[in-house]
């Protein structure tokens, strides 16, 4: 097959053509799982149309009470735990499936107004027992997520998702309403020339931080300094992060000792997906999908990118607990 023949094929992959060939891999699939990720991609198709006209509408109707979904409930979801929601919404039993899906619906939301990139972030987990649901199969450890994934609405709308095997980007095509297999087989350089991290923030942040983002400034060993990057919005700035490489990092400091970022629906999602395309998560103490969250909203530190410049970061984390700092 020539290089042309080959584009035109990847070209013509579409998202739910993809998800189903994936599931095919699994004769037991009943396509529950299918049906629950294209519901979601139609949600994000959703947002991205309302967020395109989020300057002359300011966004009404965006919240209302019509289901993205449309009217009729499918029987896929059992739980959902939302960051615009404080409790987690369990389906009615009679609507109930066998899948949790964590979410933040619009992560950096409060920059709409200027036109910069903000983003939809899920994560699919299964319920440990369909016939016992409570709020602990919401508490599960990134480690135990099916999948993961996150929809930007920029100068195009970009949905990148991981079923388990891998990373995959796709491009919204609006002549066809659909999306479209762009990027395949995304996979992270082992490092990086850029570190993104709000150094407004620098008073405050600890020993191993602040060495790391001074070695990042003045490396000691001849190589270049690395760039920094800081968009404000998590999506755009792990975006950029997962295509070119470096270190995403929201650390804890003495404003936030827990950090910032929700463990739920924005730490165990963008790890999962770094983790998939060959990075590493990291929350200061230890792989961050080994987290086990106590609470829906929780928070914690993060620092996740290519797997050589988490490496110098875990490097300094353990030196400073080896010297008792």
């Amino acid at each position: 097959m020539d290089h042309q023949a080959e584009t035109n094929r990847t070209d013509l992959m579409t998202i739910t053509r993809f998800v189903l060939n994936e599931q095919s891999k699994y004769p037991e699939s009943r396509g529950d799982f299918t049906i629950l990720l294209n519901n979601i991609v139609v949600g994000c198709k959703f947002i991205c149309s309302a967020v395109s006209k989020a300057g002359l509408a300011k966004l009404i109707g965006l919240a209302g009470e019509t289901n993205v979904q449309g009217e009729e409930q499918k029987k896929l979801d059992c739980i959902l735990v939302s960051e615009e929601v404080e409790e987690a919404i369990f389906v009615p039993p009679s609507n109930r499936g066998k899948y949790i899906v964590v979410f933040d619906p619009l992560d950096g939301s409060s920059n709409i107004d200027c036109g910069v990139s903000i983003g939809t972030i899920f994560g699919i987990y299964m319920v440990k027992n369909e016939a016992k649901v409570s709020l602990e199969d919401a508490l599960q450890p990134g480690n135990q997520m099916l999948a993961a994934g996150y929809c930007m609405y920029g100068s195009s709308c970009t949905l990148v998702l991981s079923t388990g095997n891998g990373v995959n980007g796709f491009t919204l095509d609006p002549s066809l309403g659909e999306f479209i297999l762009t990027h395949p087989n995304i996979k992270i350089p082992r490092k990086g020339k850029i570190y993104s991290v709000n150094e407004g923030n620098a008073n405050n942040w600890d020993e191993p931080t602040t060495k790391y983002v001074q070695k990042c400034k003045f490396p000691q060993d001849g190589s270049p300094a690395k760039s920094l990057r800081y968009i404000g919005s998590m999506v755009a700035d792990v975006h950029r992060t997962l295509l070119y490489g470096g270190i995403f990092m929201y650390p804890a400091d003495v404003k936030s000792p827990n950090g910032k970022l929700r463990i739920l629906y924005e730490v165990f999602p963008m790890s999962y997906l770094m983790e998939q395309a060959g990075g590493q998560a990291f929350t200061g103490k230890q792989r961050a999908l080994d987290l086990v969250p106590r609470k829906l909203h929780e928070r914690s530190p993060i620092f996740l990118g290519s797997y050589d410049d988490i490496e110098q970061i875990k490097e300094l984390y353990a030196s400073s607990k080896a010297d008792g700092a």
